[in-house]
């Protein structure tokens, strides 16, 4: 949504892009012909090799087009941009095997070539994307390439968009001004506040505005107007973003009814075809670290019989996705006496009224007196989670997904659970890999509504990821 800084930056990507590219496929190329004294499959002069690069490198290009490489949602996050890259890299390396396959012609003059070009590609790609995000950054924070940004509206949406917008360095925007309640003004930052929309758009030229964004449609269709057409006017850069994030999560589709333009909205993007392949996913990858794992069930099965003398698991009902009751396995980490009320309620009966406001307010404790030392252990290393992998291979629960819920915790918010609801919960999720442990209840199912109505693969994967690092170094949330 930078405009046309933004579209610039894209022209210039997609133009090193290529440049690098070709660089990677000719040091390929050098490495195995000029360097290795092996004999070649089938000699390719270099001049051959060079134009069936121009030939092919555009249909490469397109490849990373395609998977997002020049998208900012992309290019602006880096675990996701390093992933697409190693895709396209590899699909670059098949493009041009099938090149040789169609056409009959011999572009690699060995097969290490093709090996070398995809390590060099992948490499070259993230090193120069890495300079171009060190230089763009640089610039930001001496004001070029900017864009000069007046928020307008009067829903909690403004505060949340000039708070995340104001570390300009990596958003790329500088909030100048702001029009709508005094109170919705973040402190501590400097800036022009305006009561009223007609006061703030006298002033577009002289903030010397480059981006309207505006938040809340006012009932008054001539402000609106007017805000628009001052944008139009001076050929600058304007948003609506919805207040309410229903608006513009979820996976939302654009068509025109009865000659009018209609948003329909579904709650999760994590549908159809994305529904069934996670579930395959899920169902291949907890069977293999089940049987992976086996020995350390075992051992844990028998010191929680010699340590934790009782039940070695522990069955919660918990809720699901379309809020669907299901029993949640893990190992016992509580004295065999508790566990069978609610925790406030145990707490109150421990005479511990401390703890019971304490979990009423969290949904958790710092220091639970009900968790034995060795069930103190398994919480610590995440060891007690173990036995969820059978709740996935029974169709209970995903490897990511929201954390489920118990019943009681439903009532608190009955709209927001049927959202949390529109997925499978999951083993590990987006709160527990956030680096935050001291979130309120609501803020850890804001958390989970996000990743409920912003579902992907990718997402998926990083989360994954994230969650082995958590678990190895007892960091994120606990």
């Amino acid at each position: 949504m930078l405009g046309r800084n933004s579209h610039y930056y894209n022209l210039f990507l997609l133009l090193v892009d290529i440049f690098v590219l070709i660089l990677a496929l000719t040091i390929a190329y050098v490495l195995r012909v000029q360097w290795d004294n092996r004999p070649l499959v089938s000699p390719v002069p270099a001049y051959d090799y060079f134009l069936s690069l121009i030939s092919i490198v555009p249909f490469w290009i397109i490849t990373f087009a395609l998977l997002g490489l020049y998208s900012p949602s992309v290019f602006n996050r880096r675990l996701t941009e390093w992933s697409r890259i190693a895709a396209g890299s590899v699909i670059g390396i098949l493009l041009i095997l099938g090149w040789e396959f169609v056409t009959g012609e011999v572009v690699l003059p060995a097969r290490l070539v093709a090996l070398y070009a995809l390590i060099i590609s992948f490499t070259l790609v993230v090193i120069e994307r890495e300079l171009l995000r060190w230089a763009r950054t640089t610039l930001f924070r001496y004001g070029i390439g900017t864009s000069r940004v007046l928020l307008i509206g009067t829903s909690p949406a403004l505060t949340d968009l000039a708070v995340n917008l104001a570390d300009t360095r990596r958003s790329g925007y500088e909030v100048v001004a702001i029009a709508g309640p005094k109170k919705l003004v973040p402190p501590r930052l400097t800036l022009s506040h305006y009561p009223h929309v007609e006061s703030a758009l006298k002033f577009i030229d002289s903030d010397r505005i480059t981006t309207i964004i505006q938040t809340d449609m006012y009932e008054n269709e001539e402000r609106n107007q007017a805000i628009l057409s001052a944008a139009q006017t001076r050929h600058i850069s304007y948003s609506f973003i919805p207040g309410q994030p229903e608006f513009y999560t979820g996976k939302n589709t654009v068509d025109v009814f009865l000659g009018y333009p209609i948003i329909s909205i579904s709650q999760t993007p994590l549908m159809g075809w994305g529904a069934i392949a996670k579930s395959i996913f899920d169902t291949i990858l907890s069977f293999v670290l089940v049987v992976v794992l086996s020995p350390v069930y075992l051992i844990i099965i028998v010191l929680q019989k010699i340590l934790n003398p009782g039940p070695v698991f522990y069955i919660s009902k918990r809720l699901s996705q379309f809020s669907k009751p299901v029993d949640l396995i893990k190992f016992r980490s509580m004295g065999a006496q508790y566990g069978k009320k609610d925790a406030a309620i145990e707490f109150r009966d421990m005479g511990r009224e401390d703890l019971a406001i304490e979990y009423e307010k969290t949904r958790k404790v710092e220091n639970d007196p009900r968790i034995t030392k060795f069930g103190n252990f398994l919480r610590k290393t995440s060891l007690d989670e173990l036995p969820q992998l059978f709740n996935i291979l029974r169709g209970d629960l995903s490897l990511v997904g929201p954390r489920p819920i118990l019943p009681q915790e439903a009532k608190f918010s009955r709209s927001r659970t049927a959202l949390l609801h529109s997925v499978k919960s999951g083993v590990t999720g987006l709160w527990q890999v956030s680096g935050r442990s001291n979130l309120s209840f609501e803020e850890r199912i804001e958390l989970e509504i996000f990743y409920a109505q912003n579902w992907s693969f990718w997402l998926d994967i990083k989360i994954l990821f994230k969650t082995v690092g958590v678990v190895l170094f007892r960091r994120g949330a606990k």
